[in-house]
């Protein structure tokens, strides 16, 4: 089925979407990867507060490159998900309501996901600049020193992604896998 979402990413909203759906996001979404994820944890461990609300935030694994003169953006592609894994249950017990990346999850993960009523979803790798097409605005919010790996701010109109993994754990490269096997095996 093909959505369109205006974010912030509500549970009201997330229960709405199922593995495999095609959904285009318009509005607010937080950048982050690994390096970034790192300091947000050292920041709660320290009682801090972090830089942004992550209550039915949306983030993006990635790290953009520097915009040409008359650009937004520069090439935005997704990150390979797994790299934040060992940081995102936290932030989902927190209100993280989803994140676009690339790859597989954990089952750790995956289980927070479920408990958050969170939502992981598939931005297509390699396809950088056809999707800075879609992010209208770019600020640095936090952690300017790690360059391209800041957190940003990006405004983003109709910005392709797709359910890979809803809120009842369901997981398209899983039965996604299995249906090709299965067909495979049929011939």
């Amino acid at each position: 089925m093909r959505r369109r979402i205006r974010l912030p990413l509500t549970r009201e909203k997330t229960a709405l979407l199922n593995a495999g759906d095609q959904v285009l996001l318009s509005g607010e979404i937080y950048t982050a990867r690994d390096a970034a994820h790192k300091r947000l944890n050292e920041l709660l461990d320290a009682g801090r507060p972090l830089p942004f609300p992550l209550e039915d935030a949306c983030i993006y694994y990635a790290g953009p490159t520097p915009a040409a003169p008359n650009q937004v953006i520069g090439s935005a592609g997704p990150t390979t998900s797994c790299r934040m894994d060992a940081w995102t249950p936290r932030l989902l017990m927190r209100g993280l309501r989803g994140m676009i990346g690339k790859g597989e999850r954990s089952d750790e993960v995956i289980q927070a996901m479920k408990q958050a009523g969170a939502v992981y979803l598939g931005a297509l790798g390699g396809a950088g600049a056809l999707l800075s097409k879609c992010i209208t605005g770019s600020r640095v919010i936090a952690f300017e020193d790690l360059d391209t790996e800041a957190v940003r701010l990006l405004t983003v109109k109709d910005f392709p992604v797709t359910v890979v993994i809803d809120r009842r754990g369901e997981n398209l490269y899983r039965f996604g896998r299995n249906a090709y096997l299965t067909a495979r095996a049929g011939k």
